[in-house]
């Protein structure tokens, strides 16, 4: 796991994070997939914003990509992980009983965007199972 620079390419068992005060979104360089990371304005009151990293992933990556949301207040990411789900991206939200904050996993679920509901400590495995598949 590393924090994110512009250009680093998405790469299977590589976590990038966003850095802070940026946004990041998944970009595809003919047959790579690589992250943009940038400074913009907030969005949903977000910097880095979830809905911002999804929707790319929906359009660029679709069926080739896993959508998790977890704890959170608001409803960032919500709409970026229905158009994943609409995609073909497997999605997963985090639990109320599991979650300190309900707000953004609850928003994703009520849209539908949602294939599994899943308590914190189940969601590493289901990850596992769903990639061991593909």
């Amino acid at each position: 796991m590393k924090e994110a620079q512009d250009g680093d390419r998405i790469l299977p068992g590589h976590a990038l994070l966003a850095p802070g005060g940026h946004h990041m979104t998944a970009v595809r360089k003919g047959m790579e997939y690589a992250v943009h990371v940038y400074q913009g304005e907030r969005v949903n009151r977000h910097l880095p914003s979830v809905d911002v990293l999804f929707s790319p992933c929906a359009r660029n990556l679709g069926k080739n990509s896993v959508g998790v949301l977890l704890t959170g207040m608001g409803a960032d990411g919500a709409k970026g992980m229905l158009e994943m789900k609409q995609a073909s991206a497997f999605t997963i939200a985090q639990d109320e009983s599991t979650c300190v904050v309900f707000g953004m996993p609850r928003e994703a679920i009520l849209l539908n965007a949602v294939d599994q509901v899943l308590p914190l400590d189940h969601i590493p495995d289901a990850l596992l199972r769903r990639l061991a598949a593909v």
